[in-house]
């Protein structure tokens, strides 16, 4: 039985396996389907076959606004595989009715759960190869290495990162697609092995199940994740950073193409630190600046017309505690209790083979511990923790963790 405590498949005398390319799928790449008529003979298929459905979805990241799918690969036991063109047919419900409630396997299911219920895909119960993959303390969890690792099989990666929403997909495109769900049924059957073996089937169950409730977080002010913001030293110059985001972001979206090839975050703030009044007093040094410098000039000049009042602060204010760095200073014995519980949990995690982060996220952690319920045990701290979403198995190793540095480090 193959475990995840190797780095690589190996022979009985313990020398590394040389690995085997996958370089075609088993029964051949099959013809993408681009009408609703053939999409219900896929759903018919899919609908008869057995076990569990593998599923990918190809976006066109870096080149397309937004994150749709360009491409769904399906693959049944007993169906075969099918490479569906969501553009073609948008609506892939069909699909899903076939499926109905049988698991989905996925390797890294937020990627793809998003553009997957956009066109009508949405899971009852899933497998995560990635996610299982982290839990088993895989050194690396990227599909490519977990199929290396309990296959032996070298996946290429080489169009992993290629436009999507080209039409028509060359060749050795689609025999990329078809491969990446090719292996992963039998990929997990084993993981589910040496979960069960390791005592962490119900750890798995619990997040796969989270993942069912999953959906992208909604930013507050998006614009302020653009990169070298925390440069700019002035209210102004944020705000036209804010200005200028929206102006690209509409631009990108009418043209349906990616931000950073409307304008690299770079160039947006060296607009906003020169303020232009006129497309001449633009910076240089990209072309987009001059191609759509009508655009940044009225951004800056909304910008300017903010009145002072209304400029959005450098930072926005936290909701949760002080950075761990200061508590030594702001309240000395909760830094003693975060300090004893994060003992605990990497002693722990490095025990059972698996990444801290992953047994507790640390967001959760700091606000029981700098915020602890009133009810200081563990039924307590297990209550708290739940609260900030952390799952019953997480909450069932951490709450005594807490319990015990809580009663080591007693209020002064």
């Amino acid at each position: 039985m193959t475990t995840a405590q190797d780095d690589a498949p190996t022979d009985p005398q313990g020398a590394a396996e040389p690995t085997v390319p996958l370089e075609e799928p088993a029964e051949g790449v099959p013809p993408v389907v681009e009408s609703e008529r053939t999409l219900d003979d896929v759903a018919r298929a899919v609908g008869a076959g057995q076990g569990p459905v593998a599923i990918d979805a190809e976006r066109a990241s870096g080149y397309r606004y937004g994150q749709r799918a360009y491409l769904v690969q399906l693959r049944r036991e007993g169906a075969g595989t099918f490479l569906i063109d969501p553009i073609s047919v948008p609506d892939l419900s069909p699909v899903a009715e076939s499926i109905g409630g049988a698991e989905w396997i996925l390797h890294a299911a937020t990627q793809d759960l998003a553009c997957l219920a956009e066109v009508g895909l949405r899971p009852r119960q899933l497998f995560d190869t990635e996610l299982a993959a982290r839990i088993l303390g895989l050194h690396r969890v990227g599909l490519a290495a977990v199929v290396e690792h309990y296959l032996g099989l070298r996946l290429a990666k080489e169009h992993s990162a290629v436009d999507w929403s080209t039409r028509p997909l060359p060749d050795p495109w689609l025999r990329y697609a078809a491969l990446d769900v090719e292996v992963l049924g039998e990929l997990r059957n084993l993981m589910g092995v040496d979960l069960a073996a390791q005592g962490k089937d119900e750890w798995a169950r619990q997040e796969f199940d989270a993942l069912l409730r999953w959906s992208p977080a909604e930013r507050v002010d998006p614009w302020r994740r653009t990169s070298g913001i925390n440069t700019l030293r002035q209210r102004r110059s944020i705000g036209i950073v804010r200005e200028l985001w929206y102006a690209r972001d509409a631009i990108a979206r009418e043209r349906d193409t990616s931000v950073g090839r409307v304008l690299p975050d770079a160039a947006l703030v060296d607009i906003a630190k020169a303020a232009p009044r006129t497309p001449a007093d633009l910076p240089s040094g990209h072309r987009a600046i001059a191609r759509y410098g009508r655009h940044w000039v009225e951004a800056v000049r909304r910008a300017e017309e903010v009145p002072e009042s209304e400029l959005p602060p450098r930072s926005l204010p936290s909701d949760g505690p002080p950075p761990p760095r200061s508590w030594a200073d702001k309240n000395p014995v909760a830094a003693e209790r975060l300090a004893a519980t994060r003992a605990a949990l990497t002693a722990f995690a490095e025990k059972h083979t698996i990444p801290v982060e992953n047994v507790c996220s640390p967001d959760p952690l700091r606000r029981v511990v700098w915020s602890p319920p009133e009810q200081r045990d563990v039924d307590g701290f297990t209550a708290a923790l739940e609260g900030y979403g952390v799952r019953r198995w997480q909450a069932d190793i951490v709450a005594p963790m807490l319990a015990a540095a809580f009663d080591a480090h007693p209020d002064a």
